[in-house]
């Protein structure tokens, strides 16, 4: 004899804990329910359907989340890419010569040196040249570039000085004497 699993309510007569008559109510019951629901189109509410479907919608939250932030990361790799690419293709030579100058400038409140040329050291001054930073080393671009770069990324850009022209003022007492600032510190 082949041993079947009994149902609960199989179980509950076996043992005498039911009745055939309760029985029969309680199938009938369940009858009438699923016949009702199906003529009223009902729908019943399954806990377990709810919390799963509940962890469904985080998880695809979840998931928006997680692909926003790689391509943010994505989209932050490829700016870095592209500012090292416009650094290579856009860096002037250092002069490392005996005759350089010392070029101090601030980068997160450090003090940096560049040594450089006379003109070069001028038009950093002057605001013609920038001085841009890619994976901790720097190198001097045109303004141009400079600009380009702190586009991209403002992080990138160390020194940027203001172009000023000069306004000669008939007036002015002191136009014959320069002011010098060239000095070198």
């Amino acid at each position: 004899m082949s041993k079947q699993k009994l149902s609960l309510q199989e179980q509950l007569l076996k043992s005498g804990l039911a009745t055939k008559a309760q029985a029969k109510t309680v199938h009938a019951e369940k009858l009438k329910q699923t016949q009702r629901q199906r003529k009223n189109h009902i729908v019943v509410e399954d806990d377990a359907k709810q919390l799963a479907l509940q962890a469904q919608a985080e998880k695809i939250e979840r998931d928006k989340a997680l692909n926003q932030q790689r391509n943010q990361q994505e989209q932050h790799k490829q700016v870095l890419a592209q500012i090292k690419q416009l650094i290579e293709l856009n860096r002037l030579a250092l002069d490392n010569s005996d005759d350089s100058l010392a070029f101090h400038f601030n980068d997160n409140n450090k003090m940096k040196t560049l040594y450089v040329s006379d003109l070069m050291r001028q038009r950093l001054i002057n605001g013609d040249y920038a001085i841009v930073k890619s994976a901790e080393t720097y190198a001097v671009v045109s303004a141009e570039i400079g600009i380009k770069i702190q586009e991209r990324d403002a992080g990138s850009l160390v020194l940027l000085n203001e172009q000023v022209k000069a306004v000669a003022d008939d007036n002015d007492p002191y136009a014959a004497f320069a002011i010098p600032d060239d000095l070198v510190w």
